[in-house]
């Protein structure tokens, strides 16, 4: 299929907003700010629960998809080695994939005028969707928050009960995932924490990044966002001690140092994190045959339970209803 931009002249390309990284790391909180700002979210989300009260801001039918893709690959969303991004060895299933990924999109979107995408899992997965929106015509701009990896180690501890040594290690790859799917694309790193106490100086500074001003931040979005982004949204902190967290904590504290560097508006360090994802391809191989089969098979457990709750709930509204119809 030739690409959409080979059709189009020298129109400009449609702008396209993509928050990518870690879960738990910020985020969230960077893509309602970019969506008060102007950019378009598609209607149908992941309802906020007790874990991020304010919403996830994520298409659900996209993280359904992603997660499926991923345990094609024989990975999760929670894999430790979900990166490098691995194709399907048949061309012919993972052509299949890219278009149902760009179906998707085109039926979520509905012609929005300026998409804003945001699924962590979109971080691992960008070598399927990068090319795919691309494609359709956009120019990617991406944002990628930066948060200590010990907080958010202790909110995936809080949600899902991982141990700190894997959480840490799942920082790793998604961060490196999220940079290394961005290369040569606008994109600015966004330092959490500065997020939630000057959000005013972190947009000057992905305006800067994309050569841009985000699409509609008035006076009236400023007050919303000033509404948005309170303290109860930074509930665990990092400290000092990342170096001593066992397997993950020096390959960590390396490629935090990096980031926080480019957090604060000086060049990323390619050659440290090129030379930490060769560490987790060293890892990857030592230890991904005993770690990633059971990531995916515990998450499509999880999402065979989920389905059974949610027929259940339904069997019980349908006899509910019978019951009342009867009386």
């Amino acid at each position: 299929m030739p690409s959409a931009k080979a059709n189009t002249g020298m129109q400009t390309a449609r702008p396209a907003y993509l928050v990518l990284g870690m879960h738990r790391s910020g985020t969230s909180a960077a893509t309602q700010l970019l969506a008060l700002a102007g950019a378009n979210l598609p209607g149908r989300l992941i309802e906020g629960d007790e874990h991020n009260a304010k919403g996830y801001f994520e298409p659900w039918r996209i993280a359904v998809f992603n997660d499926e893709r991923l345990r094609a690959a024989g990975s999760a969303w929670h894999d430790p080695f979900a990166h490098p991004y691995v194709a399907l060895p048949d061309a012919g299933q993972e052509a299949a994939w890219t278009e149902r990924a760009r179906a998707l999109f085109v039926e979520e979107y509905q012609g929005a005028a300026i998409p804003l995408l945001k699924d962590p899992r979109v971080s691992v997965l960008t070598p399927l969707w990068r090319p795919v929106l691309e494609d359709l015509g956009y120019e990617l701009r991406c944002v990628i928050p930066v948060r200590h990896p010990l907080a958010v180690a202790g909110s995936l501890g809080k949600r899902d009960g991982f141990p700190v040594e894997k959480s840490v290690l799942l920082w790793v790859t998604y961060m490196l995932a999220a940079e290394a799917g961005s290369r040569g694309l606008k994109r600015a790193f966004v330092d959490y924490d500065a997020l939630l106490t000057d959000w005013r100086g972190e947009v000057a500074r992905i305006e800067t990044a994309h050569g841009a001003p985000l699409p509609a931040l008035t006076e009236a979005a400023a007050v919303e966002i000033d509404a948005f982004l309170t303290p109860e949204l930074r509930r665990n902190t990092g400290d000092d001690r990342l170096h001593q967290v066992p397997i993950s904590g020096g390959l960590a504290q390396s490629v935090f140092s990096a980031f926080q560097i480019a957090a604060a508006g000086a060049p990323l360090d390619l050659r440290a994190l090129d030379a930490a994802t060769a560490r987790l391809l060293e890892m990857r191989a030592q230890m991904g045959p005993l770690v990633s089969p059971v990531t995916r098979d515990l998450d499509q457990a999880r999402s065979d339970l989920a389905d059974a709750h949610r027929l259940y709930a339904f069997r019980m509204s349908e006899a509910l209803d019978k019951l009342l119809e009867q009386h």
